[in-house]
């Protein structure tokens, strides 16, 4: 199965049902009282995070989806059925935005956590709700609300306790498929890995921590070379880094030049991610040329208060000592830096919409807009001479026919709400 870390896609609540005008007959009456029930509640679509998948690809078959919609009300006030909810499975880590305004909408970590990302309609109301001592035989009613509707971006950024990072060809695969039961593709050449690999590495009866083997970096990956940010964007919610450099040289590479590069581009990511703890495995002891290099490389780091352990992946070679040291490091470490930044930013200043809009278009037609004249536009039968009364009469309560005023419109100016267009009486 590919591995997919995002994913646009379209959602929408089901609509409201609309309400009935229905007035009681039987037999021995002729024309009885309203008895027209309320539409349904259109249905809301979910998010629901699970350990059961690592991919987004599901989303790159199919991207739009939509709730039930609501029943209609029938007559001796019966209410129509709700719709149907509609629930989406993500894997775990999933960070839900709005496509358009970038804003977060929900982060999923854990296993069954929920997000409501498109709400159901309301129903519209029957014509019971609208009798008056003066309106004893409404043939007014509501149609139902339309379901919110949106544009989401899934990123998924994987759950780890520790990121293996390196460049290609480092043995990070070996070092996962020797220390966990994970079975990555392993091959001697570069960019094996394509996608994060995940594993659970045992260190006692019940202690373990979860080990990610992300893509090899290159130079400049921070800039989107190579896999970019398709590898670093993983690294996050990494709470400790555990850095793999190639001890014997191959291909020509220089393991100090090699964790050089990969803090350069760590940095330059996120200047938070050099905040995270790390370590060195120095790989391929079982290669003359790297027990040769390791005596100056644990100088270097040992000047530079680095752990740093020598290890062969391929030879199961210090696996133990690099999984404890590893574990401890883990035992003293805290929530991923950029994780704590992220929750620590204050909460945006909740600032309500205007009840209402007013612009004026080119060729004088007047354009009135806004979430509540929109809601009320969609839920009026224009076929029904009360419902476009009762709208008139909302609109003015607003403050809309004030503003008109206010603006200058005149008798006879197109006024355009929605889809639907009306000439201004003042």
């Amino acid at each position: 199965m590919a591995f997919i870390d995002q994913a646009e896609i379209q959602v929408r609540g089901g609509k409201g049902g609309d309400g009935s005008h229905s007035l009681h007959r039987d037999k021995n009456t002729a024309l009885g009282g309203p008895d027209g029930g309320d539409g349904g509640h259109g249905g809301g679509l979910w998010l629901e995070a699970t350990s059961q998948l690592r991919t987004l690809v599901d989303f790159s078959y199919l991207d739009h989806y939509a709730a039930e919609d609501g029943e209609k009300g029938g007559k001796n006030r019966c209410t129509g059925a709700s719709g149907r909810d509609i629930v989406l499975r993500v894997p775990l880590g999933t960070l839900v935005k709005d496509a358009g305004a970038g804003e977060l909408l929900g982060d999923l970590v854990e296993e069954g956590q929920r997000l409501l990302v498109a709400q159901g309609g309301r129903g519209g109301r029957g014509n019971t709700h609208f009798t008056t001592p003066v309106r004893q035989a409404p043939r007014l009613s509501e149609k139902g609300q339309p379901g919110e509707e949106r544009r989401l971006r899934l990123e998924l950024k994987v759950l780890a306790d520790v990121g293996l990072v390196g460049f290609p060809n480092a043995g990070k695969s070996s070092l996962l498929a020797a220390s966990t039961a994970a079975r990555p593709k392993v091959a001697s050449y570069p960019f094996t890995t394509l996608e994060p690999q995940l594993g659970v590495v045992r260190v006692g009866p019940e202690e373990s921590f979860v080990l990610a083997d992300l893509p090899g970096l290159i130079e400049g990956a921070a800039e989107g070379h190579g896999l970019g940010h398709r590898f670093l964007r993983h690294v996050e919610r990494t709470r400790v880094i555990l850095m793999l450099l190639d001890g014997a040289g191959c291909d020509g590479r220089e393991p100090l030049e090699d964790y050089r590069v990969l803090r350069q581009e760590l940095k330059r990511y996120h200047p938070g991610l050099e905040k995270l703890p790390h370590l060195v495995g120095v790989n391929k002891m079982d290669l003359p040329e790297a027990r040769e290099a390791w005596p100056g490389l644990k100088e270097f780091f040992r000047k530079r208060k680095v752990p740093a352990l020598a290890l062969s992946a391929a030879a199961h070679q210090g696996l133990e000592e690099l999984v404890k040291k590893v574990y401890e490091t883990l035992q003293k470490s805290t929530a991923s830096p950029l994780e704590e930044e992220a929750r620590s930013r204050p909460p945006k200043v909740y600032k309500p919409e205007p009840r209402f809009t007013l612009r004026r278009e080119s060729g004088g037609i007047w354009v009135l807009s806004g979430k509540e004249v929109l809601k009320w536009v969609a839920m009026t039968d224009f076929n029904n001479e009360e419902a476009v009364r009762k709208l008139r009469d909302i609109l003015t309560r607003i403050g809309a026919e004030q503003a008109l005023k206010e603006a200058g419109a005149e008798e006879g100016d197109t006024i355009r709400v929605g889809k639907e267009e009306f000439y201004y009486v003042p």
